[in-house]
C-alpha cells in the first residue's frame, strides 16, 4: 500500500510512504500531472519501504524530467543509477 501526502512550501512536495509498485505508479503520475506547470515539484522518499522495477523506472524518469528526489534510500538511488546505465 502506498500513501501519498502533498505539502507546499515554495515547492510542492509529495511524500511517499509504504510500498510502491506498478499499480501505484499511475496514482503518483496523476498527482504530479495535477500540478500547475512551472512549479518546483519534489518526491520525498524517506518513508518508502519497498519498490519494484516499474517504480524505479518511473522515479528515474521523474528525475530526468526535473522532479527533485529527496531523502532517497541508498538502495533505491543505486537501483536508479543501474537503470540509467542499462538504457
Amino acid at each position: 500500500m502506498l500513501k501519498i501526502n502533498r505539502t507546499e512550501n515554495g515547492e510542492v512536495i509529495f511524500k511517499l510512504s509504504g510500498r510502491m509498485d506498478a499499480e501505484n505508479v499511475a496514482d503518483v503520475k496523476m498527482s504530479l500531472q495535477s500540478e500547475v506547470g512551472g512549479r518546483l515539484i519534489a518526491l520525498d522518499l524517506q518513508d518508502l519501504t519497498l519498490v519494484d522495477r516499474d517504480a524505479v523506472t518511473f522515479l528515474a524518469e521523474c528525475e530526468t524530467e526535473g522532479v527533485k528526489i529527496m531523502n532517497c534510500p541508498a538502495y533505491i538511488r543505486e537501483w536508479i543509477a543501474r537503470e540509467r546505465k542499462g538504457k
